[in-house]
């Protein structure tokens, strides 16, 4: 055996020996890998040994293989035994830092309820999206025409001075009532139509225990061929009973510009009449605004106060405890 032949065999076991206890001390995988690179790549430790073969006598080179193969076989088994050890450690340790420990105590959250106005409004919009209604939304910031004009309102109507408007400095206005709805919906739809309208709406008011210069307001709006203050009537009834029990109801005659014949609904409560809604039959103008022909088709809408019904179905004596957020007051309320 040469020298040449002894000091190789030598250095592969130097190196089998020092490359299993590096990949042993390896403590990731980003380490793990480049010592994989280190000892058995291209140009890597064990490549650079066997590089000197070329100066071996023929019958030797075979030996040297033999030893070369059993150094790398031992080098990639003991790496691929480290990649294990690491990635089960790996996911080890996630597992631990993401266990819940279930018998410690948990931290109390309330649990909220639904405001008294948002429950009115979710259990009309139930009531009447049962009976086929849809819901309709537009722009709290509105024009003239939309508010009052295309409602059978012109400028010089004394209707006007029935709500206190809130006029902005570009000529538009704070929508009084959510009657605007009906034209914008009215505008792109054609009859037959069915539809329940809630909102924000806004009236200079003196603000005490029954008024707010903010409200609430639900309007609904038919339009079809044949409809009549019957078909109102019995809307309306059928609404009230699901809302507040089957309780005497009647129709007082009255006046709004949009509607006509006009009407307002009292409730019998707790042995007194209340007032809860106004209602009517469109007016033809209204109609011929929006381009429907009234002598083909009729309609019939009605609106009230959110507010008014919390108010009566929740005992609430003042309507500012509706938007003061005070906790106690809510609570009350499942």
């Amino acid at each position: 055996m040469s020298n040449q032949l002894s000091n190789l065999e030598a250095q592969l076991e130097a190196l089998r020996h020092e490359g299993e206890n590096a990949i042993a001390a390896a403590d990731n995988l980003e380490r793990l890998e480049e010592l994989r690179v280190s000892y058995l790549g291209k140009k890597g430790q064990l490549s650079v040994l066997l590089g000197g073969m070329g100066k071996l006598p023929a019958e030797e080179r075979p030996k040297i293989g033999a030893i070369a193969n059993t150094v790398k076989e031992a080098l990639q088994t003991g790496i691929e035994k480290q990649r294990h050890n690491l990635e089960a450690a790996k996911i080890q340790a996630q597992l631990e830092s993401e266990t819940i420990d279930v018998t410690m105590p948990g931290e109390y959250r309330p649990q909220g309820n639904i405001h008294p106005l948002n429950g009115i409004i979710d259990r009309t919009l139930d009531i009447f999206v049962g009976l086929g209604y849809t819901v309709a939304a537009g722009p709290e910031m509105e024009s003239d025409y939309y508010n009052f004009e295309a409602l059978n309102t012109p400028p010089d109507h004394p209707a006007r001075d029935m709500q206190d408007t809130f006029y902005l400095s570009d000529g538009n206005l704070l929508r009084t009532h959510t009657s605007s709805v009906q034209i914008r919906y009215m505008e792109q739809e054609e009859p037959p139509i069915r539809v329940v309208a809630p909102g924000r709406v806004y009236r200079r008011d003196t603000v005490d225990a029954t008024h707010s210069a903010v409200f609430h307001q639900i309007e609904l709006l038919a339009v079809d061929e044949g409809l009549t203050f019957t078909d109102l009537k019995g809307t309306i009834k059928v609404f009230l009973n699901e809302m507040f029990g089957d309780l005497p109801i009647r129709f007082r005659a009255s006046y709004f510009p949009f509607t006509e014949p006009s009407a307002e609904v009292d409730l019998q409560w707790n042995g007194r009449w209340l007032e809860v809604m106004g209602c009517g039959m469109v007016d033809p103008n209204v109609l011929k605004t929006v381009g429907y022909d009234p002598e083909v088709y009729t309609g019939f809408a009605a609106g009230f106060g959110v507010e008014r019904f919390a108010m009566v179905l929740h005992q609430i004596d003042d309507i500012r405890r509706l938007y003061n957020s005070d906790l106690r007051f809510l609570r009350q309320f499942h």
